[in-house]
């Protein structure tokens, strides 16, 4: 069979090929937001943790930074990540059930997601700064 020629292998689609729609963001940003909340909170628990155990000093400069500007960024983008892995996650528990196949109803339920999330990420952080949390 070496001999004989053939024809010339199908190329398999690939990201120049597809068109991006929300349906794919919204499934890409799932993998990205749970990676994220697993590798970030374990950094974050391991320098509170190493913080706690070197004494006062090192804690005082951990919550220094918890509390100041970067925590709080960390802290606004932490909270997003949750609330968008959360609705996607809610979106995908449906979708197991057979239910928002349609093009219209899948593309409504992935933007949703993305609306969702920010709008309860802007409510938790409207509650904490009221309730005079920060």
């Amino acid at each position: 069979m070496a001999g004989r020629p053939t024809a010339p292998r199908p190329l398999s689609p690939h990201l120049t090929i597809w068109k991006w729609r929300v349906h794919m963001a919204v499934s890409i940003m799932h993998r990205v937001t749970g990676n994220a909340m697993a590798f970030g909170a374990v950094l974050l628990f391991l320098w509170w943790l190493i913080a706690a155990a070197t004494g006062p000093a090192a804690y005082m400069i951990f919550l220094g930074v918890a509390k100041g500007p970067i925590g709080i960024l960390i802290g606004f983008g932490f909270t997003w990540v949750f609330f968008q892995h959360l609705c996607s996650g809610v979106r995908h528990l449906i979708m197991d059930t057979g239910q928002g196949y349609g093009l219209a109803t899948s593309k409504a339920s992935a933007s949703a997601t993305f609306i969702v999330s920010v709008l309860l990420t802007l409510l938790t952080w409207i509650t904490i700064y009221l309730t005079k949390g920060l």
